[in-house]
């Protein structure tokens, strides 16, 4: 088996681990990244993320907290593929001679030219999950949209809507310059982060012989570098993914994070930034260890 089709089915059952554990905490972070602000006087939809978790709950049940799981636990395996596939490929050309390990900086190279790849899978997938979790957020805005609750049928019709409404395949790749601002720096960051606390764990360069304590621990850690450097940026795609086409209140990235910020403060660059770590933190080091343990079992 080569080397790209290992990195290729240890990716994809690194991003299906991912995605288990990892897909609750997202609807909430997206839910209260998407809520409208809310009128004077008023307090806002969700207090706080335990509270959107319960009224999530409430409405709709567990399966609540995995809605939209469809279009991502298609495109994760793929996403992930790609992420490890690029990456391991740039590993193979920084590398000096073959079986060379590399430094921190170079996985830090290798993880922004898998971010570059990975965002153009990223974008559209987004967009459609983003806009089937704030459906409900956005429902409940305004007593006079509180009757039209369903504007998708699911991911498909998603695209579908896009696709014919909003300018064609332009209208899936809104969005694609903040996913770039987060991919790029994030994963250069996460790989980067990632090698860094392993090679420190093993007191060396050779990490071949690392538990699965020591990857949980480094997985994890390195996901939360990833959030913690690009989060503003997330939100500032999630804003523009499910603004309204027809009567946007943003006409672009830096618009967005500019209202944002003047209305809410940098605090409203931060919405979710709870649920966020909370999922990265064990989403990414299950993703992690089971890319690692499927590898390596695959020799």
């Amino acid at each position: 088996m080569g080397d790209v089709a290992k990195d290729l089915t240890a990716g994809t059952v690194g991003g299906a681990a991912q995605l288990i554990c990892g897909h609750p905490f997202d609807t909430i972070k997206v839910k209260l990244q998407s809520q409208p602000a809310p009128l004077p006087g008023q307090p806002p939809k969700y207090a706080g993320a335990i509270d959107a978790v319960k009224q999530t709950l409430a409405a709709e049940g567990p399966r609540g907290l995995y809605k939209g799981m469809g279009a991502p636990l298609a495109t994760v395996a793929a996403f992930n593929a790609v992420l490890f596939t690029v990456r391991g490929q740039m590993e193979s050309l920084l590398r000096s001679h073959p079986g060379a390990p590399l430094t921190v900086q170079q996985q830090v190279v290798a993880g922004a030219g898998a971010g570059v790849a990975v965002s153009f899978l990223a974008c559209p997938t987004e967009l459609i999950k983003c806009r089937l979790q704030a459906q409900s957020a956005l429902a409940g805005a305004g007593s006079e949209t509180a009757t039209v609750v369903v504007k998708y049928g699911g991911p498909m019709d998603v695209a579908r809507q896009v696709l014919r409404s909003e300018g064609g395949m332009k209208g899936l790749f809104k969005g694609l310059v903040p996913t770039m601002a987060r991919e790029i720096p994030g994963n250069a960051a996460m790989f980067g982060v990632y090698e860094a606390l392993k090679q420190l764990l093993a007191g060396g360069s050779d990490t071949s012989k690392l538990g699965r304590g020591s990857l949980i621990l480094a997985g994890g850690l390195a996901g939360a570098s990833f959030w913690s450097l690009v989060y503003p940026t997330d939100v500032v795609k999630s804003v523009i993914q499910v603004d309204d086409h027809k009567n946007p209140k943003y006409s672009g990235s830096f618009d967005a994070f500019r209202k944002i910020k003047a209305s809410e403060g940098f605090k409203g660059l931060y919405k979710g930034f709870g649920p966020a770590m909370a999922r990265s933190v064990p989403a990414n080091a299950a993703c992690f260890l089971a890319y690692e343990v499927t590898r390596s079992a695959l020799g």
